[in-house]
This record gives structure tokens, sequence and C-alpha cells, in this order.
């Protein structure tokens, strides 16, 4: 949903969040003003409760007021109310470029995930180091990571694509 739906469903008392965040925002009626709920460690402030107009990033606050993929947060949704984060495959590729690791909610292996990586290079048939450098993409490729070892150049299936059940891995 767009900011204005999300900030009409604060002001009735609902929590909103953008689908990547473990907190979220609400409205305070007494304060007149939006409250920004989250974990010290992602806090600038290392306050877990910040008013919206105590923001240190004021361009990364206003990007999330432009988006318009505001959900309602809840149990299931939120890390700091004991749910888990899910977003789109569009947001797990944004958060590999970041250098973040990722993974679908029923990738069932111990610590599965994707990841970026760079700098990558293989031994030739002639015993030869070659450096995988390229015009486009230059020196990097999505490893997956799992149990029976990492897997360069990982493919997303359609349903890898098509998913909102992507999430952060540890």
């Amino acid at each position: 949903m767009k900011f204005e739906e999300a900030l009409r469903l604060m002001k009735q008392g609902e929590k909103a969040k953008l689908p990547s965040w473990g907190g979220y925002w609400c409205w305070d009626e007494e304060k007149q003003t939006i409250m920004m709920h989250c974990r010290e460690v992602d806090s600038d402030t290392e306050k877990s409760v910040l008013d919206i107009r105590e923001t240190q990033r004021v361009e990364y606050t206003l990007s999330n007021v432009l988006s318009d993929e505001w959900v309602i947060a809840d149990e299931s949704n939120t890390t700091i109310l004991g749910g888990a984060p899910t977003f789109n495959f569009g947001e797990a590729i944004k958060y590999l470029k970041r250098g973040l690791k990722v993974k679908r909610k029923g990738w069932n292996g111990k610590n599965q995930h994707i990841e970026l990586a760079s700098n990558i290079g293989y031994m030739n048939s002639e015993g030869k180091i070659v450096n995988c450098e390229h015009d486009a993409i230059g020196n990097k490729a999505i490893a997956f990571v799992g149990t029976s070892g990492v897997q360069m150049g990982w493919l997303a299936s359609q349903a890898d694509m098509l998913a909102e059940d992507w999430m952060f891995a540890r």
C-alpha cells in the first residue's frame, strides 16, 4: 500500500512497516507524530523508539515514505514483535548487492542461503588461473551456499523469482 494509506491506518491504531523491516512505525496521538520502533542495534541513536522528527537519515526516511510497499506489521512479519520479515525477489537482489545473505523461508538445509560472490577465478585445463571479469557485471556471481558446499552461478527458478518469502539469512 502507499504511505498515505499506511498513515491513515496508523492513525487508527495499526502498526505499519516496509516488508524487509524488523521494526515498525506507529502514530502517537498525544505527540501527533510517527514513532519509529526498531532494535537499538539498528538505530543511529541507540534508542529502540525514535520520533520521526529525530531521524538522522532524512533521505533514507523520505525514501521510505515514498514507497508504495507498506504493509501492516504484526507478530508474523516483524522481528521485534516475534516474527521474521519477508520480501520479494527484487528486494532479495537489492540486499545481495548490499552484501547481505538471503534465503527462502522454506529452504530446509542448515545455513542454506545465497550471497554475492566477487573476485571469482578458476584454473583452466592448462593450469592457468583465469580471473572471471565480464564487461556487464564485473567479477561477481550469485553463490548458493548449501549443505553440500558452494554452487557458483546459482540460477533462480520461476518459483524463486515470484516468491514473497525471501528473508535475511544469519
